[in-house]
């Protein structure tokens, strides 16, 4: 099984669990690459990601994403389907429509039908880009089980999670399930 780290804005940096479970497991997880981090347009970074899980269709994929990233799967998810794509684990989700972000809006509204496979939403009950009930809807749309991690921030580098050993367990979890 290999994951797909699918980012948010900005990408996520040196001190993002993403990027340590990239850097400590570079043969199972793999990021995409998005051509512009800072200012998303919807269509480009669906059709990129699309691009990636197409290219790895021998192998079963679980999508790994954080932040503007989950709602660009959940975009994804709603045109796409990819037989290979066993599961998807969905980090602190944005809201972008209650963002004050412009970069944002392209991405909005939120698909709200079922994702295709077993999902899971991780959420933080003091995450400044999403309320902890938002991703309660959202979750039980998507037919997600919902959990939430505690006061961790938006679980990005600046809540110091470091490899987010939680988030692996979770992650293993989910494997097991797919």
């Amino acid at each position: 099984m290999k994951y797909l780290i699918v980012p948010g804005l900005y990408n996520s940096g040196p001190g993002h669990w993403q990027t340590n479970w990239e850097r400590k497991y570079p043969n199972s997880f793999h990021r995409v690459e998005q051509t512009n981090w800072n200012e998303p347009i919807k269509q480009d970074w669906v059709n990129k990601l699309h691009t990636q899980i197409t290219a790895a269709e021998n192998e079963p994929l679980i999508l790994v994403a954080h932040s503007l990233g989950c709602i660009t799967v959940v975009h994804w998810a709603m045109h796409y389907c990819a037989a290979h794509v066993k599961a998807i684990m969905l980090v602190a989700p944005a809201d972008v429509e209650k963002s004050t972000k412009k970069e944002l809006r392209d991405f909005a509204p939120i698909p709200l039908q079922s994702l295709p496979v077993n999902s899971v939403v991780v959420a933080s009950s003091n995450d400044p880009y999403a309320a902890i009930d938002r991703t309660k809807i959202w979750a039980a749309a998507w037919g997600s089980t919902h959990i939430n991690a505690g006061a961790v921030g938006h679980i990005n580098s600046d809540s110091a999670l470091g490899n987010w050993e939680e988030g692996l367990r979770l992650l293993q979890s989910l494997h097991t399930k797919a």
